[in-house]
């Protein structure tokens, strides 16, 4: 997939957003306040996470590829939830960690996936309005 200049800030915008959705839609599930200050700092390990996972990855490299979604996910749950349990000493109960993996799996593929399914229909139509 081709990278412009402006591909690495899009996808580290979509992905820090994915995580704050992500505590947002648990805080508000959990009848916890939807401050600002409480969101981020539930929001802070996994952010932290998803940092490490970018540099470890160099994610920059290919921003938008399915795959880079792929490696990114379990980074950013595994040092998030080490994060949040040994320096923000938060709980990292079964069931959170479940939900974290599948709604943070599901969108940080998931985002990519439909970047890739319309760039290449896109693709797909200019090649086609081309040859015809």
């Amino acid at each position: 997939m081709a990278r412009d200049e402006r591909s690495t800030p899009i996808a580290a915008s979509l992905d820090a957003l994915c995580v704050v959705i992500f505590v947002a839609v648990g805080r508000r599930n959990h009848q916890e306040s939807s401050a600002i200050e409480g969101t981020l700092s539930t929001a802070a390990p996994f952010l932290v996470g998803l940092g490490v996972a970018w540099l470890v990855l160099r994610a920059w490299r290919r921003p938008l590829d399915v795959r880079t979604g792929l490696f990114l996910w379990p980074i950013v749950v595994i040092v998030g939830m080490l994060v949040r349990r040994f320096v923000f000493d938060d709980g990292t109960a079964l069931a959170f960690v479940i939900v974290a993996t599948i709604f943070l799996g599901v969108t940080l593929v998931g985002w990519r996936a439909v970047w890739a399914l319309v760039s290449t229909r896109r693709t797909s139509h200019q090649h086609g309005s081309a040859t015809v």
